[in-house]
């Protein structure tokens, strides 16, 4: 089993976060618990800014926060530095609740509505990244009844498929967002942004994925994209100062993954825009970056109490746990796959093979299947790796079953960071037929 971060066993023989026991967390903030490690959020902001630092690049890593959005982890996003990516009204309204700097803020989305485009202006965010000839047109006219002056980035979509997942492809010429650059789009949105007095184009941006093992793709996406920077700049006196290249880092679910470090991903991407702003004698754009589920998807653990089993004879055994889908319905939603030990007793040889039933009224409320574990019984405790991204943020109340707590923990402490749901928040908000 390969642990993350500052995860390990103690002298006790239990999983340990932070310095923290696993089984000490169950009990004092009860179970399904969301625990991250603190540490290693930080050790992943680092990497992705000492790698541009080292280069001498000026550069943004804005953390993606539609991958876990918290007043305390936008706080955890300032302290390191980041920028931060919203994609809602809600993402915002968090992000300032949190006192992060507005001027560090890109909104992001296919279909902001006059509401939320509003927000952003009134509270002067760093940029709104455009997605469509709808969004123009909307942005102007607020724009110009609030007499407001606004950054904009226009995205791009650089007909790149990254080798992902089919539903969360977002670069490829089929796709909800952005300006296609095949077609002529992209050149039509800066015809009519550039020479529009409230708006400051900044420069473009395109996202190509998510859970991407290699740079290939970004470099191909880069190296379309620069070379119509280069005949835009010739045909609309337009140049660049950002190439936002997005995010889709990918992280180690399994063991059949194999991402590479911050680093890496980095300097692939710096070298290959350098080379291209060279070979097309224009001036070196900030590059910026949005990492998302890399900086928090590993450091995020889930625990669960294992409650009934199910033999089925020469077919499998199912163990239930006291959450599911309603906390992590990744594996239902896209067969994402994951893997978990006993807290209790990580190190114990495993000598069958289960598979892991969430309690949702659902049959595909199933977490992981064939997990190889010690013998367990009633009141083991689960910890189930890399749930960091989107567990949290895709919790819903299936069922209506509250949405778990969250913690953070780093050297020694514990800190409840959201409260868990109860039954009474289920209802805060029901009203009466009479």
């Amino acid at each position: 089993m390969y642990f993350y971060g500052t995860t390990g066993v103690n002298k006790n023989g239990h999983l340990e976060v932070g310095g923290v026991d696993c089984l000490e967390l169950a009990k004092d903030f009860g179970t399904p618990l969301y625990v991250y490690d603190v540490a290693l959020i930080r050790e992943r902001a680092r990497g992705f800014k000492h790698a541009f630092d080292e280069q001498n690049v000026k550069a943004q890593v804005a953390y993606a926060s539609k991958a876990f959005s918290t007043v305390a982890m936008v706080q955890l996003a300032e302290e390191e530095g980041l920028s931060l990516d919203v994609v809602s009204g809600g993402e915002l309204y968090t992000a300032l609740a949190a006192g992060f700097p507005a001027e560090r803020i890109h909104f992001h989305g296919n279909n902001k509505s006059r509401e939320e485009l509003e927000m952003a202006l009134e509270h002067q965010i760093g940029c709104i990244v455009i997605d469509n000839f709808y969004e123009i047109d909307l942005l102007k006219s607020i724009c110009i009844e609030k007499s407001t002056k606004v950054n904009v980035l226009l995205r791009v979509t650089p007909g790149i498929e990254a080798h992902t997942h089919d539903y969360i492809l977002t670069g490829q010429e089929d796709s909800k967002f952005g300006f296609d650059l095949q077609n002529g789009q992209v050149e039509k949105a800066l015809e009519e942004t550039l020479p529009f007095d409230y708006f400051h184009v900044l420069g473009l941006h395109c996202h190509i994925g998510s859970q991407i093992f290699e740079t290939m793709g970004f470099l191909l996406a880069a190296r379309k994209i620069v070379e119509k920077m280069a005949e835009w700049q010739e045909k609309l006196s337009f140049e660049s100062e950002v190439l936002n290249l997005g995010g889709g880092f990918g992280i180690r679910y399994t063991q059949e993954d194999e991402p590479l470090l911050p680093s890496q991903y980095v300097s692939e991407i710096i070298k290959e825009v350098k080379h291209l702003i060279e070979y097309y004698s224009l001036k070196m754009p900030e590059i910026w970056i949005e990492p998302g589920r890399s900086l928090v998807g590993d450091a995020g653990i889930t625990l669960y109490k294992i409650g009934s089993s199910k033999d089925v004879p020469n077919v499998r055994k199912y163990l239930a746990v006291d959450g599911g889908m309603s906390d992590n319905i990744r594996p239902a939603l896209y067969q994402a796959k994951y893997e978990a030990v006993l807290a209790n007793k990580p190190l114990a040889r495993a000598n069958e093979t289960v598979s892991i039933a969430g309690k949702c009224c659902e049959s595909g409320d199933m977490l992981i299947w064939d997990l190889p574990l010690p013998e367990t019984g009633e009141d083991d405790l689960l910890a189930v790796f890399c749930t960091g991204a989107y567990g949290y943020s895709m919790a819903n109340n299936y069922n209506r079953i509250p949405r778990p707590a969250v913690v953070f923990v780093e050297n020694g402490n514990a800190t409840l960071v959201v409260k868990r749901e109860t039954y009474e928040d289920l209802i805060k908000h029901d009203l009466p037929l009479k």
